[in-house]
């Protein structure tokens, strides 16, 4: 079984199984643990029924701590297993996954929020999100696609296939601040045959002032008000080789 205290000790593997080092994850563990109690107590379950045993009673399950219930959503959420090989890892069946799945994405939602560390989704908010952040205007934008089931529609096999990727995707536009690595902003999802610079200009977002904007060449020609945008630019290619223009044989002098 996957445990908690074991996996602390091993930074690179409990960043690369939930998104966060440990220390990331002890600062969001105390707003986890408020929201879920809130849920479990007073006199009704989760799911509203009257309670017939008091908070704590009963048989106990196998994630019985928060640190491992939080530790459960957010391998699902970073990895996004099949329930049953999620199951597997914690030694849960795949109906009791499904349950616990469904019971804490609202939760670990709640927790985010409660920490000011959810994205802005609404485009237009994004410019007073940023500012009352008093972060560092420097800003990355990029696209990022995730794969999907291939639709059964020809039609839309078509829309959601992505020639980058060479699989079916959804995409999503994301701002993040250079500094702290926050992410600021997250667009709504597109197919992912839709273009970068299609969706932002879709979105329209807004930038607070004297915004520094890096963007790679998939945003060529993205000049939005208020943002100084920062695009690297292709190296030239280098002259070939005469005798390789030539066809003969031999290395060219100074080659390495």
């Amino acid at each position: 079984m996957l445990e908690y205290k074991r996996l602390t000790k091993q930074r690179r593997k409990f960043l690369a199984l939930t998104g966060l080092t440990p220390k990331e994850f002890k600062r969001l563990l105390p707003a986890f643990c408020e929201v879920y109690e809130s849920v479990r107590a007073g006199d009704t379950t989760q799911r509203g029924q009257v309670r017939q045993r008091h908070v704590g009673g009963g048989r106990k399950g196998q994630l019985q701590w928060p640190e491992e219930k939080r530790l459960f959503i957010l391998v699902y959420q970073k990895t996004y297993p099949l329930q049953t090989l999620l199951g597997e890892v914690f030694e849960l069946s795949q109906a009791r996954v499904n349950y616990w799945v469904h019971c804490l994405l609202p939760l670990l939602q709640q927790a985010l929020a409660a920490l000011e560390l959810l994205p802005a989704r609404e485009p237009r908010q994004f410019a007073q999100h940023e500012r009352a952040k008093q972060e560092p205007p420097e800003l990355i934008i990029d696209g990022t696609e995730r794969r999907r089931q291939r639709p059964k529609s020809p039609a839309k096999q078509a829309l959601y296939y992505s020639g980058k990727q060479k699989t079916h995707s959804d995409k999503n536009v994301v701002v993040v601040n250079a500094k702290t690595k926050r992410v600021g902003y997250l667009s709504q999802t597109y197919p992912g045959k839709t273009h970068d610079k299609k969706i932002v200009d879709q979105e329209a977002l807004g930038y607070p002032r004297d915004t520094i904007l890096y963007q790679d060449t998939g945003f060529q020609g993205y000049d939005p008000p208020g943002a100084q945008t920062r695009q690297p630019k292709k190296s030239p290619a280098k002259e070939p080789c005469p005798r390789v223009r030539s066809g003969t044989s031999g290395r060219c002098r100074g080659s390495g």
